[in-house]
Parts: structure tokens; sequence; C-alpha cells
């Protein structure tokens, strides 16, 4: 079956993502390293920045990992992006009721994401039952 021109969408953005994911690691590394010339908040500021790098390659190779299965089709890669999307429609709406209008966005890409991926011709692609 051909791949649903959607999917390649998403699966393009996911390495978009995962690219500036790791120019975000590269930023808080740089930072982590400033953070040790900084009197008094120095080492918790580094240790911060150290974690925030930390967690932004985990999600870029989590991002290169959803990208590759989409692309080629892979069921896991499916579920993952399921889960992912309900994980940002969680959030993105504790978001809004936190009082962040900003949150509007990304509960309105994470409703069309899991939207498009339930419809039946892409999770034959992906080897679901429709």
């Amino acid at each position: 079956m051909e791949r649903p021109t959607g999917v390649t969408i998403l699966a393009v953005l996911e390495i978009i993502a995962g690219i500036l994911m790791l120019f975000g690691t590269a930023g808080m590394l740089f930072l982590a390293t400033l953070g040790g010339k900084m009197p008094g908040v120095g080492i918790f500021f580094g240790m911060f920045a150290l974690a925030m790098a930390f967690i932004f390659i985990v999600l870029a190779v989590l991002a290169f990992v959803v990208a590759y299965g989409l692309w080629n089709g892979r069921g896991w890669a499916w579920w993952l992006a399921i889960i992912l999307s309900a994980i940002s429609l969680i959030t993105n709406l504790g978001s809004l009721v936190t009082g962040n209008p900003g949150g509007i966005v990304g509960l309105v890409i994470a409703i069309v994401i899991l939207y498009y991926l339930t419809r039946p011709h892409v999770k034959r692609f992906f080897g679901r039952p429709a």
C-alpha cells in the first residue's frame, strides 16, 4: 500500500522536530557550561540546563524513531504517535486550564493528528484494522 501523504508530512515534521531538539540540546549544553561561571546560582543553573539537555536529546531520538516508523508504516510507530499525541493533548489542555492561551494551538494540532491517524486508510497503511 502506498504511504498516505499526511503520514509523509507527519514523518517529515518529526524529523524537523528532532533536528530542532538537537539544537535545543546544544543550547542547553552551552548554558550548562556558563552555569559554572555564575556565582551563587551557577551550580543549580548548570545542573538544570544539563537535565534539560538530557531531556531534549531523549526527545530528539524519540522523534527520529517515530519518523522512521511512520515513514515505513510500522504498526508500533502508529501506536507511539497516538500515545504522544494524546500526551500532547493532555498537556496542552492543562496549559489552557492554568491560563495559558498559547496551549490552544498545540491542542488543535494534537486533535487533528489524532483524528488523522484514526482514519481507515491510515490505519490500514500501518496494518491496523480499519
